[in-house]
């Protein structure tokens, strides 16, 4: 039998209509704790906050900061203020999450305290608005790509965890939507386990209500994704363009291995590039340098003979041009590269998340 602990409902909230206070009455009622955020709401909306404090908490902004801010002061208030066992739980101002499914959520958080919960909507039924199946769609399957984990609504407000996550939420960067993919992201890079329940999907009006700005947000997430691939194509940049500097030039001397002298050459510049861009920008990694660098350039004179194996096999025993064969062998090692890097070389390991 799983003790008893405290079910919290963090709820940011900028410009709420009714919804909101329906919502924390009926937490109220199934006896969860509520504390509400103020992210810079205009003062018109002040007898609505003042309604809310008979319910729970009110924590306030005096300007607005983002919902990623939001959820920031809500954990680091929680962190402060609650000891014991409780289950944290975020959810949506807007009336798009249910109590019933806030329960679910912090149900599956006791069970698996070390995880990340969240409550995952279908995308299959038609009275869903098409920029949210959509965008959910696209994300879901640029974040696969970037990290290797499967999620099916990566766009989700309702997540719940345990004390043993607070303090590591905390201190994930982001102001504003992209928070909440921060999360996602830094998860899977750090190994936390993130576990799926299926919640009920509900759209209030076409989610006329909600205060995601269709282009500002979307670069905000997309921007924290693919950063996780630029550096690769960056480094393609400099490898071809080293290339096919070195190869002109090898030729012109009349060397006789110009091809594999290119090759090495480009290579051994742009690795050293990407090692730098990968350890401190891509994937932060707090492996020691020596023993990433170590694994890298163990991992780059495989790929760089894997490389010089595969260009020669094009260009001599196919008889293709050498630049369309340059790119033709990048494109077959990046995703070994890509994997390699991301699961072995930058990896942090397993955290021990419930660290303060």
């Amino acid at each position: 039998m799983m003790q008893k602990c405290r079910w919290i409902a963090l709820i940011p909230a900028y410009q709420p209509d009714g919804h909101l206070l329906r919502l924390v009455q009926e937490l109220s009622e199934e006896k969860f704790e509520v504390i509400v955020v103020n992210d810079g709401s205009a003062l018109s909306y002040d007898p609505v906050f003042e309604q809310v404090r008979e319910y729970g908490t009110v924590l306030i902004h005096e300007k607005n900061k983002g919902k990623g801010e939001a959820l920031k002061t809500g954990y680091d208030y929680i962190r402060h203020s609650c000891r014991g066992r409780y289950v944290v739980v975020t959810m949506d101002a807007d009336g798009q999450h249910s109590v019933a499914d806030a329960r679910r959520v912090c149900e599956e958080a006791m069970r698996y305290p070390d995880s990340l919960v969240l409550g995952c909507r279908r995308f299959d039924q038609r009275e869903i608005p098409l920029r949210s199946r959509f965008g959910n769609g696209i994300t879901r399957l640029v974040y696969r790509f970037a990290t290797g984990v499967r999620v099916s609504d990566t766009q989700t407000g309702l997540r719940a965890c345990s004390d043993q996550l607070i303090s590591y939420l905390f201190e994930i960067p982001g102001s504003r939507y992209e928070y909440e993919m921060n999360e996602l992201m830094q998860c899977a890079r750090d190994r936390v386990a993130m576990r799926e329940v299926e919640i009920e999907t509900i759209y209030m009006d076409g989610n006329a209500s909600s205060h995601f700005n269709t282009l500002k947000d979307s670069f905000l997430i997309y921007k924290e994704i693919l950063k996780f691939s630029a550096s690769s194509l960056i480094c393609f940049a400099i490898d071809y363009g080293l290339f096919c500097l070195f190869s002109a030039a090898f030729s012109a001397a009349g060397a006789a291995l110009y091809l594999t002298m290119a090759n090495v050459f480009a290579r051994v510049i742009s690795a050293a590039a990407n090692y730098t861009i990968n350890r401190k920008l891509v994937f932060c990694s707090s492996k020691s340098a020596a023993s990433s660098a170590l694994q890298y350039f163990s991992l780059a004179a495989v790929i760089l003979l894997l490389n010089t194996m595969l260009l020669n096999l094009l260009t001599g025993g196919l008889g293709l041009n050498r630049y369309l064969a340059k790119v033709l062998t990048e494109m077959v090692l990046f995703v070994f590269s890509w994997l390699m890097q991301k699961n072995v070389i930058f990896t942090n390991g397993r955290k021990t998340v419930n660290e303060t």
